[in-house]
């Protein structure tokens, strides 16, 4: 994606190396509104090898105004077995809160759009916190619909660690 001048001065583009910092402020910003302030465990550092290495996995659109990210959309590649086609799911939305209302969020959301139709791609989809009701109000502005039978789960820590742990245990069963 080359960048798209939005009008204010503000610059729609994809992210490059150097950007680290201002996504992570970013990120640290997001945790802090979704009430989880001490939940980020990601750095720059993180951030450099996941975003610019070889074979990047996730991927990230920002919003520069003077010369400082004031907004990002991470997202990376689904895969639907339903529709035979990939998708995009975008992790992390997140918009300045002094910068809100210009446009910036709509902006965003219409360049991972963009990136569904130019690929093929039939699916954009995302998860938004039950009590965040500007975001749910904006999601349905852009025509978003809830997914009210589906729940998101989730494995982590020492219960991600004991499922995987009772994978080794099964093969090593099996092997006997």
């Amino acid at each position: 994606m080359t960048s798209r001048d939005l009008g204010d001065g503000a610059l729609l583009r994809t992210a490059r190396p150097g950007d680290e910092p201002g996504i992570l402020a970013m990120i640290q910003a997001l945790a802090r509104y979704e009430r989880e302030p001490d939940a980020v465990e990601n750095t720059e550092s993180l951030l450099t090898a996941t975003l610019f290495c070889d074979e990047p996995r996730v991927f990230t659109h920002v919003i520069e105004l003077d010369r400082a990210i004031v907004g990002i959309a991470m997202w990376f590649v689904t895969y639907s077995t339903w529709t035979g086609t990939h998708g995009i799911w975008l992790e992390d939305l997140y918009v300045d809160e002094r910068m809100r209302g210009r446009g910036y969020g709509r902006a965003l959301m219409s360049a991972l759009a963009a990136v569904c139709v130019e690929r093929g791609y039939r699916r954009f989809e995302w998860t938004v916190l039950d009590w965040n009701e500007p975001s749910i109000g904006f999601y349905r502005s852009i025509g978003a619909e809830p997914m009210e039978e589906w729940t998101t789960q989730r494995l982590t820590g020492t219960r991600l660690a004991e499922l995987a742990s009772s994978a080794v245990r099964t093969a090593a069963a099996e092997e006997l």
